[in-house]
């Protein structure tokens, strides 16, 4: 019988039996090591590469292929922003003058003007900007950013609801119906009155008029197709993204009040 051959999975077996690789508490030495000799740049950021260039610049390149699987879909080649000035265009148009409430943290006097591109620092920016379906989700995606700006965005509705005033119904007799104060408005605050607001179509045209559009960094399925693609999930996911990237960095009223300025107010409710 000839032993001389041995399939690839053998081969592969027998090898990695000869790699002793290190126990799992042995891994936990690599981080106190780290943190016993910092880098020596202050100013490199975590997300910054071995050659100083940001990570929403380029893909990694541990995450690259060596080769292209599949081929080049047949359709219109899809490009992004990545012109800084752009973004922080956008910025000061979404924001505007409703993050005031940041100017004390940011130790700014009266005289300077706070714009929008001041209050979030450059790689949160473009994190916020950026959908999961852009390069594979390689460069990092906004989905934390948008599940927090949703539910801020969300109850600030629900309170623009509550205030609002009750749409005229049927009155029963009074002797019939328990009434006070604090519970006025309470009508509006439905599941349904929340969802017709913050329509995703509602979102996507006041997106657009703050030029998110031109900033959000996503694939679609089909370039000559924007709708058929979710263009109108994409932009109202960006705007929840920031919020929540304003509420991490400075702080929830500065949040609130960009939400109601700026997202509530246009859309009717005060």
């Amino acid at each position: 019988m000839d032993t001389s051959f041995i399939c690839l999975r053998c081969s592969r077996a027998l090898r990695a039996a000869h790699i002793k690789f290190p126990p799992a508490r042995a891994l936990s030495t690599t981080a106190t090591q780290r943190a016993r000799n910092p880098p020596t740049s202050s100013t490199s950021s975590p997300y910054e590469s071995a050659q100083g260039i940001p990570r929403w610049q380029q893909t990694p390149p541990a995450m690259k292929m060596p080769i292209r699987v599949r081929p080049l879909p047949k359709q219109p080649e899809w490009k992004v922003n990545d012109d800084p000035e752009v973004l922080d265009q956008a910025l000061d148009n979404f924001i505007g003058r409703a993050g005031e409430a940041a100017r004390e943290q940011l130790g700014l006097d009266g005289s300077k003007i706070l714009r929008g591109r001041d209050l979030l620092p450059e790689e949160i920016k473009w994190l916020a900007v950026t959908h999961k379906s852009f390069d594979h989700a390689r460069r990092g995606f906004n989905d934390r950013l948008a599940f927090l700006g949703k539910r801020i965005v969300d109850f600030q509705t629900s309170l623009a609801l509550l205030n609002a005033p009750a749409p005229p119904t049927p009155q029963p007799p009074a002797e019939e119906v328990y009434r006070h104060p604090a519970l006025e408005g309470l009508e509006n605050v439905t599941v349904l009155a929340r969802h017709t607001v913050l329509d995703k179509s509602r979102l996507a045209n006041l997106a657009n008029s703050y030029g998110l559009q031109k900033v959000a960094r996503w694939k679609p399925k089909k370039s000559d197709n924007l709708q058929g693609s979710g263009v109108e999930v994409v932009l109202a996911h960006t705007m929840y993204s920031i919020i929540g990237a304003l509420a991490l960095q400075r702080g929830g009223e500065v949040a609130a009040n960009v939400t109601k300025e700026r997202i509530l107010k246009p859309l009717g409710l005060r």
